[in-house]
């Protein structure tokens, strides 16, 4: 996924900071062989990267909107949850907290933004561990879209 942003290194930090993500060493050569190369960070070990482009003249500063989302283990999710409220902010502007997380009935997530307003989805669908895990416990009322109802008819 490419991503534009006014500083690389700012964001780079930015990302690893908030949400684990570091360079990978094997596209360096991409960040700092040429100029206007991506550098290449992975919160994954290189599974799967944001490719991080400084916005030039020619290449403006667009934030991503696209829906861009992040499957994680339940334990990733309820650390984040709980880490909540903090730096990272939802698509309204506003502090991300705990009960923004959305129920999906078959997965949970939360929306959000970096600080240059690039958009994604933080999911998880070990839906009954995290319900246990956190929902629960911790007396989270979630964000719905939809009806339950909705959901435990196609169920039947």
């Amino acid at each position: 996924m490419h991503i534009r942003v006014p500083d690389r290194a700012e964001a780079a930090a930015w990302y690893e900071e908030h949400l684990g993500f570091e360079a990978v060493e094997q596209f360096d050569f991409w960040a700092t062989g040429f100029e206007g190369g991506p550098l290449q960070i992975s919160a994954d070990g290189g599974e799967t990267m944001l490719a991080l482009f400084e916005a030039t003249e020619s290449h403006p500063m667009v934030p991503q909107q696209t829906g861009v989302a992040f499957s994680v283990d339940v334990e990733t999710f309820c650390e984040f949850a709980r880490s909540l409220p903090g730096e990272i902010r939802s698509p309204l502007g506003r502090p991300l907290v705990p009960s923004d997380v959305i129920d999906f009935d078959m997965c949970w997530a939360f929306d959000l933004t970096d600080p240059w307003g690039n958009q994604y989805e933080l999911n998880c669908y070990d839906y009954d561990r995290v319900k246990a895990e956190l929902i629960e416990p911790d007396a989270i009322t979630p964000t719905r879209y939809w009806p339950r109802e909705l959901y435990d008819d196609r169920a039947r």
